[in-house]
């Protein structure tokens, strides 16, 4: 059963001086995801209005149980292409029955989610670095942005992912159209002028609402510069998708909805972590959870397709100064009133205004100085960061950053294999220092105090063992007592036992005592456990250095 949920976590608390700001961000968010979202459910395969429906009930829905203040939940390109190629032979496209296979997916997917939830997989997130972060939404503003030079140049699109979209459009450029180029060229300029001037100045909005008056006012359509087009208007009707249910249907998705979960999961906690890592803020990935299966349970009651936390349109809101969820409430009072009375004028909307707009955002999302800034001073977790911005440009958002994962935990991996450890010394005052271990010294005549940086496991306990026995064939003088200093070591697994055993003989054979200080409660209780604090003795264990100091000139006086 689940717990008690948090509500509006995303919302609260409201910041009155701020809500002005919300609002614009709301308003402009959805003067340019309307057209965006249209554009995913022609990805989808589904009628242009479900799209819409996107923006309304799920995004609500996100508003009132995720916990992200900055994540925007909607259409997604990634999860619309995964439902499209698994749909494709199953209905007609844009039929009732295609529709009715696209809730199926959100129901299955949402079912994921929550199941997520229950068994705390919200954990996921935390293996993606800040340094990893830069670079998917690195990775993610380079795509977004070659994806809509086509689009700006009057050109179809072609090809599949980045590479093939520019090598189609170098091979198409003898047929691009002067007026959209003209078109998205002024929407471009625009929006960067805008930028002088105070944030409070909606560029993209103005842009937008101009673009729809030049072209009905001018007939652009009839110029050859195209059109969204009619769009039909009213709500969505509420039900469970009307199919036959079956346990072989549902059998037959279970890889496209598990495949679409992974997606939502990875994509959505990866946005969540970077925006909130931006502003210094907390978010809960298992409430997010929540958050996104409900949202998705929304759509598929509401006729839409699976949504997911979006990038682009979290950028959306960020760089019109929205920091919390009442700027996605606003879209969605926005999104009602245009489904219900202005549809109307979405038809005169250039396709390359969409377009230019989100060209600059994509471009937006390019985090050059943060790159620069991980060359500079961490330049092994700059190689990550690339690796995942270049695998995200040209494989896929969620290889992206199922790669990221990876390489964020194998970085982690790679740092406890070999820590820096320690030997520890007197200063000139009588005090303590650390010194590196191929330092020779000893805190007192045949005393050596030796840190390990990290919990002891099968990878590092080699290195652990390899010190050890250096330190005590090398000292001189010869060692009496040699101490390990455990105040980093959270843990000790089994295959690390054995080593801390081998190293008591080893010890034992030289006439060097094995003493321990500052062992946590949980490390005792593992010693105690793997038979070690038997072998050891319970007075080899000690709670300071002070107290250890004390012992052994007792016991060499």
């Amino acid at each position: 059963m689940l717990p008690k949920l948090p509500i509006l976590q995303g919302v609260l608390p409201i910041d009155r001086s701020r809500v002005p700001a919300e609002i614009i961000a709301g308003v402009t968010l959805a003067s340019l995801a309307i057209p965006e979202v249209m554009g995913y459910a022609k990805i989808a395969g589904t009628p242009v209005i479900t799209g819409l429906y996107t923006m309304l009930i799920p995004m609500a829905l996100f508003a009132m149980f995720g916990s992200s203040r900055h994540l925007v939940v909607g259409a997604d390109s990634a999860t619309a292409a995964i439902l499209a190629a698994a749909l494709a032979g199953m209905a007609t496209t844009g039929s009732a029955e295609y529709v009715a296979l696209a809730g199926l997916l959100a129901i299955m997917a949402a079912a994921f989610l929550i199941l997520a939830r229950i068994v705390r997989l919200g954990f996921l997130a935390d293996f993606l670095s800040r340094t990893v972060l830069i670079g998917f939404l690195t990775g993610v503003g380079i795509q977004v942005a070659c994806s809509q030079i086509p689009g700006m140049l009057g050109l179809e699109g072609g090809g599949g992912g980045t590479i093939a979209k520019l090598a189609y459009t170098v091979q198409n450029l003898h047929q691009l159209s002067v007026p959209t180029l003209a078109v998205a060229f002024v929407v471009v300029a625009f929006i960067v002028g805008c930028r002088h001037f105070p944030r409070e100045i909606p560029g993209p909005l103005i842009a937008v609402i101009g673009a729809i008056v030049a072209g009905w006012a001018l007939d652009l359509d009839a110029r050859g510069v195209a059109v969204l087009g009619t769009i039909p208007s009213g709500l969505p009707e509420l039900g469970l998708p009307d199919i036959a249910w079956s346990w072989e249907l549902v059998a037959g998705l279970l890889p496209t909805a598990f495949s679409i979960f992974i997606v939502i999961l990875a994509q959505s906690a990866a946005t969540s972590r970077a925006y909130a890592a931006r502003y210094n803020e907390t978010f809960s990935e298992n409430v997010d959870l929540v958050g996104l299966g409900v949202a998705n349970l929304g759509a598929a009651l509401s006729g839409t397709f699976v949504v997911n936390g979006s990038p682009t349109k979290t950028e959306m809101v960020d760089s019109a100064g929205g920091h919390s969820q009442l700027a996605q409430i606003t879209t969605v009072v926005i999104v009602l009133a245009v489904l219900l009375f202005l549809t109307g004028p979405l038809a005169y909307m250039p396709n390359a205004v969409l377009s230019a707009i989100v060209f600059l955002i994509g471009l937006n999302l390019v985090d050059i100085a943060g790159m620069r800034q991980i060359f500079t001073q961490a330049r092994s977790e700059f190689w990550v960061a690339l690796i995942a911005a270049v695998v995200v440009v040209l494989i896929g958002v969620e290889q992206g950053i199922l790669l990221a994962m990876a390489l964020s935990l194998i970085d982690h991996t790679r740092k406890g294999y070999k820590p820096r450890n320690m030997v520890i010394l007197k200063d000139d005052q009588g005090g303590w220092r650390t010194a590196s271990v191929t330092t020779p010294g000893q805190f007192e005549p045949g005393l050596l105090a030796y840190r390990f940086s990290h919990g002891l496991y099968y990878a590092n306990a080699q290195l652990f063992a390899e010190e050890v026995t250096s330190l005590i064939e090398e000292a001189q003088p010869p060692l009496r007592w040699l101490c390990i200093d455990a105040s980093a070591i959270d843990e000790i697994d089994f295959t690390a036992a054995q080593t801390l055993r081998s190293v008591f003989e080893l010890a034992k054979e030289n006439h060097v005592r094995l003493v321990f200080v500052m062992v946590s409660d949980e490390v005792r209780h593992e010693l105690d456990r793997y038979g070690l604090l038997t072998l050891l003795g319970e007075d080899a264990l000690y709670s300071s250095g002070d107290d250890l100091v004390a012992a052994y000139r007792q016991a060499t006086a």
